[in-house]
């Protein structure tokens, strides 16, 4: 049970804390920038093959966005800053400034000579540090085969009924894209950037070569947020396209914020800064399709989405792509307390462009190969085939110079890689490839590598390639691309994605929030890339809801942006498990949320329910008493019947991997069998949830609380969704051995991490450094290294020690930590003297009581021998 909140020192993301290097730049657009480095203390100019690490610092004031009266007195932020500055002199902290925030988040993110990063925590002035996590784009290409207008799957969440029968288009709200950018210049987008246009707001915070990883390739913002990724503007389809495909709110003026160049990634840190500037833009509702997973809900980027909501922006954000990574996987900012956090459901239909063969006129539905420039929308070449439909190594060898001139080659997949297969057809000559699948279904290909490939490749199902194979069987077969798209109903259509990733967070707060389509999803792509195409992803899931959010405002303008998230949760609608759709159980709550949104419902609604979900805890200490207030806009009374919908659970056991099972559903008790809500009044009603003595130790439980109205339409029906955790939280094992056995000491030799049970001698010279690899089961409340020495027991100052600490990427993955030789030691710097030392590695496991002996894990080192020469 939990005892108390620990915030102190760093908080590490599941990699090495001397393995955070890599330099974003330090000049963005509306950024503080640090005085030259010559004019400030502390202050410093780094050599480009030096190694250094990228950290947000939180100060103890709080964000203006959170202040009294809404501004913080500007004095105290330069005071604030010049603790730190001055406090980085005397102690002979390298560190150069990226940026300053004090709107949403009060702190600065700065570049540090890796020895210099164990000395922030301690710095005057600083409640916690937290390290500037890459960010990727993760969405993926849909396995092939709508109507245009109905390619965003409106019809799922009642975005068609509001525009139809209400009317409403989103008109006069401004949505805020941080992304890629958007291709401002597609028709479906309005064609033009700036005032009077769909996109009128924006900003490229990194320009075209940025690539977070790569040092030599700074940030260069500029003020054209044009999109060469394409993830933005597919984004920005589905909240707002107004052409070929109709997105949610059509009419809604877009801001596009772009923080990734044309290569991938970004940075936490531009992420957070690309927030303050759509808030200062004016946006009314924010999407942020971008995430890491794993994250507890105090990561900097997390709480200022949620200052965001606390200033009246409605936050929308993807909440993952790591379902096949197991629970606890919900990542940041879509797990912060206030934002909206967004599952995926796969879409009704799925809609692909199209190419046809003659004889016979076939019309064949296709994806495009990720890595594979875009198909032409016309032209007529010959089919030919490389092997058969039993081929095991089809075109896995080179193939005759010249054999393929002109030709689209017809491939199945086996054997080798898709980007061999598609090299082997273009060196032949081949003007595109068509692979297919030797299993049953579509085939979604990559031909990424470091030879690009320069022809089409598109991908299409057993099935078809089997017919097409058959077909050049019988005589020559003529392949024509068209511009023409297909759609064929999705058999999982409305049910939770495969790739949508699990909640709880690690505070066990309830995420994610609310489901929405996201799997196989067609929109808007950069013209350059093809104008349109089908992708899938929790990416695709947040701008839905941001365009359900649009449409609700702009219906009901008096919603405050926190009352927003209450309002579509208590009208959403659960979706079927997964695991046997016919069996009528709903899909766990810590998977789905409140269940997918149905805007027509929310805007129609005249009762909230507050609040609009539960975050039970643990069970150890008892049965959830929790209260929930209606209030009623209506002129009318309105009597509801209340009533319990449980979901599957979550079993305990592997939560890597997790089961789901449709008993030890929890109890729901309520103070009333009904309740009245006077109009324009309110009502409260109690209710106490009691986990199954049936369901094992250590699962997940949640359901619905169902609110029936007597004599009401049946979509007048609302739910309020619970999640908990069966039993003692911190039961769940911290420091459990991963695959390569961690946790062990280490010794890096080149790039190899060799294990050294025995002890071993370190010089500290450059990398020779001791390093403990650790892998984390589960997120740890506070990990620290001690160091004592190895004869004597005497206690020689901490090493390390890191709060919040996300759980390890995989059951395998593993985090390295790193000792350079130094601790602090009653209060002060201390370098450890030449010896033999033991390092204790502990774990508080999460929301774990510090001062509770049973809550902590201990790991204690082989012999450690400084050996400096």
């Amino acid at each position: 049970m939990r005892r108390g909140v620990v915030r102190l020192g760093l908080a590490s993301l599941g990699f090495a804390i001397w393995g955070c290097s890599g330099e974003a730049g330090d000049k963005a657009a509306g950024q503080d920038t640090a005085p030259p480095d010559d004019s400030e203390p502390g202050e410093a100019t780094f050599a480009p093959e030096e190694a250094t690490e990228l950290w947000f610092v939180e100060f103890e004031g709080a964000p203006a966005a959170r202040g009294s009266g809404g501004a913080r007195v500007k004095g105290l932020v330069e005071e604030e800053r010049e603790l730190f500055r001055r406090a980085a002199a005397a102690r002979g902290l390298r560190y150069k400034q990226r940026f300053s925030f004090d709107d949403l988040w009060d702190g600065l993110s700065v570049r540090v000579a890796r020895e210099g990063s164990a000395a922030l925590p301690d710095m005057p002035g600083v409640k916690a540090v937290y390290p500037v996590v890459q960010v990727e784009l993760d969405a993926k290409r849909a396995a092939p085969a709508v109507d245009p207008d109905l390619a965003v799957a409106s019809e799922m969440s009642g975005a068609d009924v509001v525009h139809r029968d209400l009317g409403v288009t989103g008109e006069g709200i401004r949505v805020g894209v941080i992304d890629s950018g958007v291709d401002y210049h597609h028709p479906d987008l309005g064609g033009c950037f700036g005032p009077g246009c769909r996109v009128a707001f924006g900003y490229d915070f990194v320009g075209d070569d940025f690539v977070a990883s790569d040092a030599a390739k700074p940030p260069v913002p500029d003020a054209d947020p044009d999109d060469c990724l394409g993830h933005g503007t597919h984004v920005a389809g589905i909240i707002g396209a107004n052409g070929v495909v109709q997105g949610v709110a059509p009419d809604v003026t877009l801001g596009a914020y772009r923080v990734f160049g044309c290569h991938g990634g970004s940075r936490a840190d531009i992420i957070l800064k690309a927030m303050e500037r759509a808030a200062s833009d004016g946006m009314r509702v924010i999407n942020i399709s971008i995430g890491t997973p794993f994250q507890w809900p105090d990561y900097p980027t997390a709480t200022a989405a949620s200052a965001l909501v606390a200033r009246g922006v409605v936050v929308v954000a993807s909440i993952g792509n790591s379902g096949e990574k197991g629970l606890w996987a919900a990542g940041a900012p879509g797990v912060g307390e206030a934002v909206i956090g967004t599952a995926s459901v796969d879409s009704t239909r799925v809609t692909t462009l199209s190419f046809t063969v003659a004889p016979g006129n076939a019309v064949i539905g296709y994806t495009r190969a990720t890595g594979s420039p875009p198909a032409p929308l016309s032209g007529s070449a010959a089919l030919a085939r490389t092997g058969t439909a039993t081929s095991d190594r089809d075109a896995c060898a080179e193939l005759p110079a010249g054999s393929l001139a002109g030709r689209i080659a017809l491939v199945r997949r086996g054997g080798c890689s898709f980007h061999q297969k598609a090299a082997r057809a273009q060196a032949a000559g081949a003007a595109g490839v068509v692979l297919y699948n030797d299993r049953a279904g579509a085939v979604t290909a990559s031909v990424e590598g470091d030879d690009p490939i320069t022809i089409p490749v598109v991908g299409i199902t057993q099935a078809e390639g089997e017919l097409l194979d058959a077909r050049l069987g019988a005589g020559p077969v003529t392949h024509s691309w068209t511009a023409r798209t297909v759609a064929a109903p999705n058999n999982t259509a409305g049910l939770i994605s495969r790739f949508s990733s699990y909640g709880l967070s690690a505070a066990l707060s309830f995420k994610p929030d609310l489901a929405a389509p996201g799997g196989t999803i067609y929109s808007t792509v950069p013209i350059e890339q093809g104008s349109y195409d089908t992708l899938s992803g929790t990416s695709m899931a947040a701008p839905h809801v941001a365009g359900a959010v649009a449409l609700l405002l702009a219906a009901r303008p008096e919603l405050t942006a926190q009352r927003v998230r209450d309002v579509l949760q208590n009208t959403a609608v659960p979706a079927r498990w997964s695991g046997d759709p016919g069996a009528g159980v709903l899909e766990s709550a810590h998977r789905q949320g409140a269940g997918v949104i149905r805007v027509d419902r929310a805007i129609r609604a005249t009762t909230v329910i507050t609040p609009g979900k539960l975050a039970l805890g643990e069970s150890e200490a008892g049965p959830a008493v929790r209260t929930l207030t209606l209030e009623n806009s209506s002129g009318h009374d309105v009597i509801y019947d209340l009533s319990h919908a449980p979901a599957a659970c979550a079993t305990g056991g592997d939560h890597w991997a997790p089961s789901s099972a449709t008993t030890g559903a929890a109890r729901v008790d309520f103070s009333a069998a009904s309740v009245t809500v006077p109009a324009a009044g309110r009502a409260t009603v109690s209710v106490i949830v009691t986990a199954s003595d049936a369901l094992a130790e250590g699962s997940l439980f949640g359901g619905y609380l169902v609110f029936t109205p007597r004599g009401g339409a049946a979509d007048g029906l609302l739910r309020v969704p619970y999640a908990g955790f069966k039993g003692d939280y911190q039961s769940l094992p911290v420091l459990n051995p991963s695959g390569p056995g961690a946790p062990w000491l280490g010794k890096l030799s080149g790039t190899r991490m060799t294990p050294e049970p025995q002890g071993a001698a370190y010089t500290l010279a450059s990398d020779d450094v001791p390093y403990l690899v650790v892998h984390l089961d589960h997120g740890a409340e506070l990990l620290t290294l001690d160091i004592v020495d190895a004869t004597t027991a005497k206690p020689w100052g901490r090493a390390l020690m890191v709060s919040h600490v996300g759980q390890s990427a995989s059951a395998t993955a593993a985090t390295r930590y790193g000792w350079k030789g130094t601790t602090k030691l009653d209060g002060r710097q201390t370098v450890v003297p030449n010896g033999d030392y033991l390092i204790k590695l502990r774990a508080l496991r999460a929301l774990g009581d510090p001062n509770n002996e049973a809550h902590w894990e201990t790991w204690t080192s082989p012999v450690v021998t400084l050996d400096r020469p």
